[in-house]
């Protein structure tokens, strides 16, 4: 016998609710993340899959009348004509699904526990390829981000806004006005601020479930790795070429990949060096710069200027590539430089290599230490 759809009753969600309460058996045939953010009271929540797959644990007997409710309609009836053909013989389809149930203001249930996470994370929890295992990965992540400026505001913005679960911030400078134009994390009353602390109350503001860690210091070589430590991911918004390669040696040595960010005038970079994790594979900074350009040749944002809405673009950029890493989603930016022109719009891609040469990621060669870096970068 062939089984269509119709072939399976629908029926509204106000009468599925009264059967329900006369001792029908209400599935929610819907995804656990889709579930996440609500279902119907009283439904038992088993992925179609597995119901079709197993559907005595979840019904035993084959004589009780079953309800099927998803999220408008579709799911439940196919998932009820599976039923049927397992010998089910009372199923039927909540018409609407979940949507209707909830437009026709029958009760609706959430998981117990978190109220705050279900609802703060609600269009996370709605993507597959995320879901509650991912949003939980997300706030067990550790993610340290040097520079708490341009790049640092809008990616520490984002990333608290996502979910992580703690995020360091290290910065030795104070908020000043010319900072404004571009530092959103500050504002004017908080001028003379330590930066660590302005980004920390305007991140805990946004979401206190964020732990902020704050270093009031400048990162050195000699605290380089206790800054850097239990981190999963590391953002460099440094404005200074001496941090960039501290940093970039500092996570190859301890195998963390390092999102870098720089902008110029009305141009900037991001990029994922992964060296530390995938030898010979993935390049590191140094791969990329060898050695520092010359300093008259690299003015900073207080020497040149720069347009106030671009550290906002590259730190977002920074913060989507963070989140991918953590989440093992997408293509990161390893093996690529992604230029960005605001002027023209348009984006391009460097692909990059690693040097088998690298005094710093070469497979088999010793970590060299940590050298002089302002030294290096003054050429002196």
């Amino acid at each position: 016998m062939t089984m269509d759809a119709m072939t399976i009753p629908e029926v509204t969600p106000a009468q599925a609710r009264a059967r329900q309460r006369a001792g029908a058996v209400l599935v929610d045939v819907r995804e656990a993340h889709e579930r996440a953010t609500g279902f119907a009271e009283g439904a038992l929540g088993v992925a179609r899959a597995d119901l079709e797959a197993d559907p005595q644990a979840t019904v035993a007997d084959h004589d009780c009348e079953v309800l099927v409710i998803c999220q408008s309609g579709a799911r439940s009836l196919r998932a009820a004509q599976a039923l049927r053909a397992c010998g089910y013989v009372n199923v039927a389809s909540v018409a609407g699904g979940t949507t209707r149930w909830i437009a026709e203001g029958l009760p609706i249930a959430k998981p117990s526990g978190d109220a705050d996470f279900y609802e703060r994370y609600s269009r996370h929890l709605k993507l597959p390829e995320i879901g509650e295992a991912g949003q939980r990965r997300l706030e067990a992540a550790r993610v340290v981000l040097i520079g708490a400026g341009g790049l640092g505001s809008p990616a520490a913005f984002y990333l608290a806004a996502a979910g992580i679960g703690t995020l360091v911030l290290a910065d030795d400078d104070v908020v000043d006005r010319s900072n404004l134009q571009r530092q959103i994390l500050h504002t004017d009353a908080r001028i003379g601020m330590a930066k660590a602390e302005s980004a920390r109350l305007a991140l805990a503001a946004l979401n206190p479930r964020t732990r902020i860690e704050t270093i009031a210091a400048r990162v050195t070589a000699a605290n380089v790795e206790d800054v850097l430590a239990g981190a999963d991911v590391v953002i460099d918004g440094a404005d200074n070429f001496a941090a960039r390669y501290l940093l970039n040696d500092a996570c190859v040595k301890l195998g963390l990949p390092l999102v870098y960010g720089a902008v110029h005038r009305f141009e900037g970079q991001v990029s994922v060096f992964a060296a530390g994790r995938q030898r010979g594979v993935a390049p590191c900074y140094r791969c990329l710069f060898p050695e520092p350009p010359p300093p008259e040749a690299a003015p900073n944002c207080a020497q040149a200027g720069v347009l106030g809405v671009l550290p906002g673009v590259i730190g977002m950029l920074q913060a989507t590539e963070a989140l991918k890493l953590l989440l093992d989603l997408g293509t990161p930016l390893s093996g690529r430089l992604l230029h960005f022109d605001a002027l023209g719009m348009r984006f391009r891609e460097t692909r990059l290599s690693a040097d088998p040469q690298c005094p710093v990621c070469a497979p088999g060669r010793p970590f060299p230490g940590y050298i002089d870096y302002a030294a290096f970068c003054s050429g002196a």
